[in-house]
């Protein structure tokens, strides 16, 4: 029935997604994503996904059971597949050599030696993950030696999608990119891929090159977004000090041809899953080839994200008189970005825990993120289990966070928070209420009328 069977080691943020649009617009292919996580895959067979991105839950619908398969069963896909991606989890490193800095590539080695065991005949391999350059070295490597009946050929294919839009991203993208060796078989394997993408992208979209350059491109494109949301943010303070509107200035700057306007927003920081990692490996890298003075360029960027966060958190300290001490502050917004419930990185986790630090009772909503993934997130950060049952609630909605609150902050720029009926949460906040604007959503002039002592970025 199906002329090609495909396999996902992965079920997460990058896996899960990209497999159902395959799915979707390749009903001849049948596709199988695997876990050894028995819980994420069965919450991808239920109702209540465990990726929030607009679109998906339908798309799944329509192919779960047809051609799109969620499972645990990792060895037997392996073996009946013909193109097996891999998109597994490449966190930063947080023991030995590389610490806090290089991609830990465990999942990935753990994933290339279950290849080699069950893998029988030709195979493409297809590194999905975010991985540095000359990974594939070493999956072909572990391949090649582990192996006595399969024969592979490794293509690199990274993910360019922005959570929250991801759906749109996959189903018109930019760009696709596929790398492949300059041999007679990496050259088919390359070719086998381009054709399973242009059942619905165009051709001219289809970018080929060879590996490495595939792999450097997802570190370097990324790299290349942070720094300017960095750049923009370090003049954020400068345009607070001088009375300038930030977002004027990146209007400005923006209608410049060369720079044009996108990620040119103010806010108080970026995050994610890719954003700092990759910018982390690829500052190792560099180091690691021997160029310190790149590696210090690149880690400035990471620099001033971490100093754009607690410059937020410190600022509500500040306005509430140097102490907030058994003080609420309302805190809208969780995730890392809008329309996701993903908290990797989020901006919102580091800013609560510079509060908790201080004292401050936080009452937080975020219409995706419940207490478990703020729990789970707040630990990662460091903030104990003890601080965050005692100083920590999760409201149900952002009337019930802003109740009787000596400050707000808009951490994420949920749609929701832009219509809320500003004028009657300002009326039961305590006075002076104040309001911090992380995100720059609501209108300064219209906001302060309401009678708020109100604090965009990068404004008077």
């Amino acid at each position: 029935m199906f002329k090609q069977k495909i396999c996902c080691i992965g079920a997460g943020y990058v896996g899960g997604p990209t497999m159902a649009m395959i799915a979707e617009k390749c009903p001849h292919i049948r596709v199988e994503v695997v876990d050894i996580n028995e819980k994420r895959i069965a919450a991808w067979n239920s109702d209540t996904l465990p990726v929030y991105e607009p679109g998906l839950q339908e798309i799944v619908e329509r192919n779960r059971g047809k051609n799109l398969f969620f499972g645990t069963g990792v060895e037997d896909a392996i073996r009946e597949a013909d193109i097996i991606f891999v998109s597994v989890g490449t966190p930063t490193k947080t023991y030995g050599h590389g610490a806090g800095r290089a991609a830990d590539l465990c999942y990935i080695e753990s994933a290339a030696r279950m290849i080699a065991r069950c893998a029988k005949g030709p195979k493409i391999i297809v590194e999905k993950s975010t991985i540095p350059v000359r990974t594939a070295e070493a999956i072909k490597t572990i391949l090649k030696a582990n192996s006595e009946e399969g024969q592979f050929q490794v293509l690199s294919n990274p993910e360019f999608l922005a959570e929250g839009t991801a759906i749109d991203d996959l189903l018109e993208p930019d760009r696709i990119l596929i790398g492949g060796e300059h041999t007679e078989g990496g050259q088919a394997a390359l070719q086998v891929l381009v054709d399973v993408y242009a059942n619905w992208v165009p051709r001219e979209r289809i970018l080929t090159t060879n590996l490495w350059s595939s792999e450097l491109s997802k570190l370097v494109a990324n790299a290349f977004l942070a720094q300017r949301i960095s750049s923009i943010n370090s003049i954020s303070a400068l345009c607070e000090r001088t009375e300038a509107d930030v977002d004027e200035v990146a209007r400005a700057i923006g209608a410049d041809s060369r720079i044009g306007p996108k990620f040119l927003k103010a806010s108080v920081g970026f995050g994610g899953s890719c954003f700092q990692k990759d910018l982390l490996n690829l500052v190792y890298l560099c180091e690691h080839f021997g160029l310190p003075e790149v590696a210090e360029y690149w880690d400035q960027v990471v620099k001033i994200n971490d100093w754009q966060k607690s410059r937020f958190a410190q600022n509500i300290v500040q306005a509430l008189f140097n102490t907030v001490i058994g003080k609420k502050v309302a805190i809208l917004g969780y995730a890392f970005k809008k329309d996701t419930n993903d908290t990797r990185e989020a901006a919102a986790g580091y800013v609560c825990r510079d509060l908790l630090e201080e004292g401050a009772q936080l009452s937080i909503y975020d219409p995706q993120v419940k207490l478990e993934g703020v729990t789970q997130h707040l630990l990662y950060l460091g903030v104990s289990q003890e601080t965050i049952d005692k100083q920590v609630h999760i409201a149900e909605s952002a009337e019930e966070s802003t109740k009787e609150a000596h400050a707000a902050a808009i951490l994420t720029e949920w749609d929701e928070f832009k219509t809320l009926d500003w004028a009657s949460i300002y009326q039961q906040m305590l006075k002076p209420a104040l309001l911090f604007d992380g995100r720059n959503i609501l209108p300064v002039e219209e906001t302060r009328k309401l009678g708020f002592d109100f604090r965009p970025i990068g404004k008077g």
